[in-house]
């Protein structure tokens, strides 16, 4: 596959994709940049040990809310689905926020340990992860038409790590996404070198049988540190499919095309730039535009169904707190 693709045409720089990677039915395409990137910025994990903070808001905590601290002089990207630990409970972030250089702020998130309120004794720390595609997928459909709607999605969260804590039969005592991510660990890891990084890549696209998943950003470098995280992410719902079939390019070609096509609309983000939805029939999809430079995109097969091979074109390889 080396066909140049736009994810969405009035936003994005264009991308090629790259030679397939596969693992029994896990298959993972790279996406090369073929523009210059022109925002600055870095991510979580560069930024905590420079003094960005994350931190719950006030004594008494607010589920659906958390407080960033960026005294930096760069811009810090948090992206969508990435996991932090501590504090009350565990969260997610509902969308990928740009904090400016200087500034505090709140962002929106979801609760990914419903069991616990009360404090670990230890600050937010970002986790080894980014949320599974699948938990990111459900979230992304419940946030289409209502983005940053505060707690809008949290249902939908917490029924599905209830559903994979059950078909991992494991102890959860606090129903935590991290308890399915250590029990899977060990054939994670097993598996996670078939899936290397390589140069200029700045996203991928998963598919898992007829599900699939684009994830990037504009900048390489930034993958590169966000690679890992997403990786182990999507091994998690990958480790499902190692005896499936691989997925056919053509139908992984046809994803593209649908998200490239996919009709938008954005409105002010919490940080700097426009926060971007995507409203595909076939595919639904989150994103971060600064300046006309999509910072980052993540979109996913609608309903995890096939895409429609007759319009698509082929042009291309607790406690419970709200």
């Amino acid at each position: 596959m080396s066909t140049v693709i736009s994810p969405n045409p009035s936003h994005a720089n264009q991308l090629r994709l790259g030679e397939p990677q596969t693992h029994g039915g896990i298959t993972i395409v790279p996406l090369l940049g073929a523009a210059m990137p022109q925002r600055a910025y870095i991510t979580l994990d560069e930024a905590m040990p420079l003094g960005f903070s994350v931190e719950e808001i006030g004594m008494e905590g607010h589920v659906p809310e958390l407080l960033v601290r960026n005294p930096l002089t760069t811009d810090v990207l948090l992206y969508d689905g990435e996991e932090v630990i501590g504090a009350k409970q565990n969260r997610v972030l509902e969308a990928s926020i740009l904090v400016a250089a200087g500034t505090t702020q709140k962002i929106p998130v979801a609760c990914v340990e419903a069991g616990r309120w009360h404090d670990s004794g230890e600050n937010f720390a970002p986790a080894d992860r980014v949320a599974h595609p699948e938990i990111r997928r459900r979230k992304s459909v419940d946030l289409e038409h209502a983005p940053l709607s505060s707690g809008r999605s949290q249902q939908t969260v917490w029924a599905e790590i209830d559903e994979r804590i059950h078909a991992c039969a494991i102890e959860a005592p606090t129903s935590a996404l991290s308890d399915v991510h250590d029990a899977e660990r060990s054939r994670i890891d097993e598996i996670a070198e078939s899936f290397t990084l390589i140069d200029g890549q700045c996203g991928a696209i998963l598919a898992l049988g007829d599900g699939l998943c684009l994830d990037l950003v504009s900048r390489p470098d930034v993958w590169s540190q966000l690679w890992p995280k997403l990786r182990r992410g999507y091994l998690l719902d990958g480790v499902r499919h190692l005896h499936d079939e691989p997925t056919a390019s053509e139908l992984i070609a046809r994803f593209a095309d649908a998200v490239e096509s996919a009709p938008s609309s954005s409105r002010p983000s919490p940080g700097l730039g426009e926060d971007l939805r995507l409203h595909g029939t076939t595919v639904s999809g989150s994103g971060l535009v600064v300046d006309g430079e999509t910072i980052q995109l993540s979109a996913y097969s609608r309903d995890d169904r096939q895409i429609d091979r007759h319009t698509a074109r082929i042009s291309r390889p607790s406690r419970r707190h709200s």
